[in-house]
């Protein structure tokens, strides 16, 4: 242990004699965080809710509630889940109450409750409730906009049957009845056709707002109908997970911008055997009783400690620049940089083993540092991808080192909840670095 800890002093002291190196390593990422920051308006306050897999819980009987449904799930952007996954070959249906448990989870973040008054007998009006764990403002904002663009397109017949509804009550049945006649009459008489048919349609609370609604008026396309639906439809908001957060929208993509820069970071300091190579460092450290299998944990244990040392500084950045609250989850945050550092030093060390020479090293490293940052989310949403894309983004460690970050500073995850993410970071880190030891053994690093 000595001989690995006196080989880690001697990385950190070549380390520190190179300037451009560090400045690349803390400056440079620090001032383009806060340019990120003033780009992308990190800190503004008109920042709304997202979310793409849906719940939906339907706890109405209404036929349009129903409607509503099934035209979710023709929306292409969702994918609608009404059952709990693995509970029997029908499946047992949503509750309201499994939602909360199942977006801590990340199971979805989204979903949509259609009550059972969903039409009001107290008002004319519609209610509905849209449940969210907003960790991506890009996300949510396109997707508050399908779920409304869905409901307001498809809450005619509910409206008229609230209206429906409310007049019978304040008619009678009789009385009702016979105002509906009198109007399928009129309009029949008016435009023609067949009264009984009119009269049905009215009943079922079909009075044409739809088609209306799709006319175009001098303000273009339905104008003023977004607005008046609005007025009608009752939508209550209910934020699950990150209530408390102070800077949701820097909470939740710095931790994807310290990945990228810790990836280029930690792949260069691997990329340095080549160099210590071309000196002949090698060939006088192995003279001394020193294996190649100490060589080689002494720069992993270098890169973990750099990128420990890098992640945390980022953070601390993203602190003092936008207001991220970390100190309260300081030691759990910890754990996952070491993890993710631990990750990104193996991958790093296997693009050099893998690589014939330093240069052939930073392309490479280039390439697929820049297509896992794409893939696993650094840039934009997972979700936003092609199916095929969101299974392999979880195969990534750009991905996992996310939903740590994510859990730890957004959803405040426990030690316990941390465990399966750290779980699949240590076994990308084992298997990565197992696979590099072996290539180093069978290439020409050390000759």
């Amino acid at each position: 242990m000595r001989v690995i800890l006196s080989l880690l002093r001697k990385d950190f002291a070549l380390f520190l004699r190179d300037r451009a190196t560090v400045s690349l390593t803390f400056i440079v990422p620090f001032a383009l965080i806060y340019l990120f920051g003033q780009i992308f308006g990190v800190n503004r306050k008109d920042s709304g809710p997202s979310g793409i897999p849906l719940a939906v819980v339907n706890q109405s009987d209404n036929p349009g509630a129903q409607k509503l449904l099934d035209a979710l799930k023709a929306e292409k952007a969702f994918h609608v889940r009404t059952t709990m996954e693995n509970s029997g070959p029908t499946g047992r249906l949503l509750t309201e109450d499994d939602l909360g448990p199942l977006m801590r989870a990340n199971e979805f973040r989204f979903a949509l409750v259609i009550p059972k008054d969903v039409v009001r007998e107290s008002g004319f009006g519609l209610h509905l409730r849209i449940l969210s764990n907003p960790r991506n403002e890009i996300e949510t904002q396109t997707v508050n906009g399908l779920l409304q663009k869905t409901i307001f397109s498809n809450v005619p017949e509910l409206l008229g049957q609230s209206l429906q509804a409310n007049a019978k009550g304040i008619l009678g049945s009789a009385r009702f009845a016979q105002f509906n006649r009198a109007m399928a009459g009129a309009i029949t008489g008016a435009f023609g056709g067949d009264p009984a048919r009119v009269q049905q349609q009215i009943a079922s609370g079909d009075f044409g707002v739809g088609r209306l609604g799709n006319g175009r008026g001098a303000g273009g396309p339905a104008a003023g109908g977004g607005d008046f639906l609005n007025r009608l439809v009752k939508i209550d908001n209910v934020q699950v997970v990150g209530q408390d957060v102070k800077s949701p929208q820097a909470t939740s993509i710095v931790g994807g911008w310290a990945m990228q820069f810790l990836l280029f970071a930690l792949s260069a300091s691997a990329g340095a055997l080549f160099r210590e190579k071309e000196h002949g460092l090698f060939q006088r450290i192995l003279s001394a009783p020193v294996t190649r299998s100490q060589i080689l944990w002494s720069k992993f244990l270098y890169g973990v400690c750099l990128g420990l040392i890098q992640l945390l500084v980022l953070f601390f950045a993203g602190r003092v620049l936008f207001g991220i609250e970390i100190g309260p989850y300081f030691g759990l945050l910890v754990l996952v940089c070491i993890f993710a550092a631990g990750a990104c030093t193996s991958f790093g060390m296997l693009i050099t083993a893998c690589s014939p020479t330093a240069e052939s090293a930073r392309g490479i490293a280039t390439f697929a540092i820049l297509l896992m940052s794409a893939v696993g989310g650094a840039w934009f949403p997972v979700s936003f991808m092609p199916e095929f894309i969101q299974k392999i983004s979880k195969l990534t460690l750009v991905y996992w080192s996310m939903e740590g970050f994510v859990q730890v500073l957004w959803a405040h995850f426990s030690l316990l909840e941390l465990l399966p993410i750290l779980g699949v970071l240590g076994g990308i880190t084992a298997g990565v670095m197992a696979l590099a030891i072996w290539r180093f053994n069978r290439g020409r690093i050390f000759e």
